[in-house]
């Protein structure tokens, strides 16, 4: 483990952060519409963005042709929304430890990483090896395997939370967690933080990408669907409180007593990764874990994104707070769907009795399962998150570097694998700062950027990088050169076609 704190790799200072009157005075204030409007003009930010998608259409007349073809067969041409990009997505074709190539054979290196899935890198030989050697003794059986005995007691060990079941993705863990809370307490109603991203159930598709205006207070945050078809009914049982802000956490909780429904149970990142990175301030998820305590509720640790990805045991480790239980998935197959839920033993009672039907047919999946205890035990190993922390420490480093000499308002933060640059004229420290400080063309130019530099990156303002165990110091050299170009761009007073 890097001996660097998580706060002081936030690439700001604590008198960076205002306190929360201060702040919410400032969001306020602030211009909604372009927050960052120091940072070159609209106008040469405009330009930008046209000449630099202008060069990536350019370069991509394979991945055309197939948004053309798949749009006649998959609806919007893309497996998933999320894979959707206009005018057309990128279409790969494969990978190789961290780099990937797409339909016109160009290289890029991969900070996207499957939506912070591959923290592994892509094709490691230790994962290939086991998926190779397991299909051919059978891919299937919907019965148990000794490769899910032993995933669930290294899980055990790393999280320290004692029960474990398995899913296939981030959005069954979450569903099934809350259903478990739900059952452990007699309880209806939860507890979110507000722009939080758990999953496409219903429960948690509330209060996720919301105009500022929407927000509402800190103390009466709204509950919003996050899209049709999610049932109003549903909608209300879920109440989304702000991060970093516990007073305004236990006042909503009173307040919910108070009228007769105490919450099941608080879900929450400890560390957003839906706004870029949002880190936790000093004091804010022990003050989470003593409110839930003492109101009876179940308190669960997403780490869909987090787990294994920046700590060997995850932020419940990185930041010494144990919860009921923690979610996993994304980075926990090595590439493969998977999930899991660990909790303690009072709490999965519910399910060992039968009493939560926690059921799945390709639950604890034998490929799944291999290259589980293949990334475990042979890949994400103690050297390999001081090689994480280690790349993690200079890319933030150098992105600093590179704001400051072009004098462009913003900071980077991050935490092992993961992390961003915040293109904002203050502190982020929840979705109601986000919306009001972050200028939003400015990662989209920075995607271009990348993309037309051989740099992949997720696409949305809310996305940040992950890492990879096989990334280099030439892969962050890479990055940095083009975030380098953008920053000399907007900071120079011609742009060039």
């Amino acid at each position: 483990m890097s001996g660097t704190t998580a706060e002081s790799r936030a690439g700001a200072s604590p008198a960076d952060h205002a306190d929360h009157a201060d702040q919410a005075d400032h969001a306020d204030q602030a211009d909604h519409a372009d927050p960052v409007g120091s940072a070159g003009s609209a106008e040469r930010t405009s330009a930008l963005t046209e000449r630099e998608e202008r060069r990536l259409a350019e370069r991509t007349p394979g991945s055309r042709a197939m948004h053309s073809r798949a749009r006649q067969s998959m609806t919007g041409g893309v497996p998933s929304s999320y894979q959707a990009r206009d005018p057309w997505p990128i279409y790969l074709t494969h990978g190789r430890g961290s780099l990937v190539w797409d339909v016109d054979g160009t290289e890029y290196c991969d900070f996207h990483n499957g939506f912070g899935s591959m923290v592994q890198g892509h094709a490691h030989p230790a994962i290939v090896h086991a998926v190779r050697e397991r299909i051919g003794l059978g891919s299937h059986f919907a019965m148990p395997t000794e490769d899910s005995v032993i995933v669930s007691e290294e899980l055990a060990r790393r999280f320290g939370l004692p029960q474990w079941r398995y899913v296939n993705s981030g959005s069954e863990a979450t569903m099934d967690a809350i259903r478990i809370a739900r059952a452990v307490t007699g309880r209806e109603t939860i507890i979110k933080i507000f722009g939080s991203y758990h999953g496409h159930h219903d429960y948690v598709m509330v209060s996720i990408g919301t105009p500022y205006d929407d927000i509402g207070p800190a103390d009466h945050m709204a509950s919003l669907a996050y899209g049709e078809g999610i049932p109003s009914a549903v909608v209300d049982l879920t109440v989304p409180v702000p991060f970093n802000d516990a007073p305004a956490m236990e006042r909503r909780i009173e307040a919910l007593v108070a009228q007769g429904r105490p919450p099941a149970c608080v879900i929450m990142e400890a560390a957003m990764m839906n706004l870029g990175v949002v880190l936790p301030e000093p004091g804010y998820l022990e003050a989470v874990r003593d409110i839930t305590r003492r109101h009876g509720m179940v308190l669960i640790f997403d780490e869909v994104k987090t787990g294994l990805c920046v700590a060997p045991g995850g932020a419940t480790e990185r930041f010494g707070v144990r919860p009921d239980m923690v979610t996993l998935a994304k980075a926990l197959g090595g590439g493969l769907p998977s999930g899991a839920i660990g909790a303690t033993a009072d709490i999965m009672e519910v399910v060992a009795t039968d009493r939560v039907k926690q059921v799945g047919t390709f639950n604890g999946n034998p490929l799944t399962m291999a290259a589980a205890r293949a990334s475990l035990f042979e890949v994400l190993t103690a050297d390999a998150y001081v090689h994480l922390d280690r790349l993690g420490d200079r890319l933030i480093a150098g992105c600093d570097e590179i704001l400051r000499c072009h004098e462009l308002p913003g900071y980077t933060v991050g935490i092992g694998s993961k992390g961003c640059v915040h293109f904002a004229d203050a502190p982020i420290r929840d979705y109601t700062s986000f919306m009001a400080h972050q200028n939003p063309a400015l990662p989209e130019l920075a995607w271009l950027y990348n993309a037309n530099r051989g740099v992949l990156m997720a696409p949305g303002r809310e996305e940040e990088w992950t890492l990879s165990v096989q990334h280099s110091d030439a892969d962050v050299d890479r990055y940095l050169a083009a975030f380098a170009a953008m920053a000399h761009d907007l900071a120079d007073a011609t742009v060039s076609g």
